[in-house]
């Protein structure tokens, strides 16, 4: 009877070697998944172009969204014989709604930006295709200005002449 009190016992008590081992395997298996983790949500983030260094990038439509500027722009300027007058109707693209949505809150200052720069215009150079672009480059560059200084960036990508009339 004292063999078999002894065999229950050291079957029961488990060996010395055997806890260091299964708590060895049992970091080694945490590490490993911890580091598949990482691995596969460093994969997930590449995949989608995002570094957790980065800032979020800015949410860009893939349709053309545009802006009117209503009404459209009558200015006056002179000329060497006489009063001229412009007439521009002007709308603005982006991509970026957030762009379009600051450039409708600078409504007043960018229409004014764009009457002092129509007002401020040569007739004879109005009169050719080069001077339409110059001053079209021109009018972007100044709506530009004004949304980056609002918004941190330029955003709108485009600004167009709907109409343009000269008399």
């Amino acid at each position: 009877m004292a063999q078999n009190e002894q065999a229950e016992s050291a079957a029961a008590a488990p060996k010395k070697g055997s806890n260091k081992v299964v708590m060895i395997m049992g970091v080694a298996l945490l590490a490993m998944a911890g580091v598949t983790g990482y691995l596969v949500m460093g994969a997930r983030s590449s995949a989608h172009g995002v570094d957790a260094t980065e800032e979020p990038k800015v949410a860009m439509s893939k349709q053309e969204q545009y802006l009117t500027l209503d009404p459209p722009f009558v200015v006056n300027f002179k000329d060497d014989q006489s009063m001229r007058f412009l007439q521009v109707g002007v709308s603005l693209m982006s991509h970026d709604a957030a762009a379009l949505a600051t450039a409708k809150d600078a409504d007043p200052v960018i229409r004014n930006a764009l009457v002092m720069l129509f007002s401020s215009q040569d007739y004879s150079i109005l009169s050719d295709a080069a001077g339409k672009q110059k001053l079209q480059a021109q009018a972007l560059d100044a709506v530009r200005k004004i949304i980056e200084k609002r918004l941190g960036r330029p955003g709108v990508e485009a600004l167009y002449f709907t109409s343009f009339v000269m008399q």
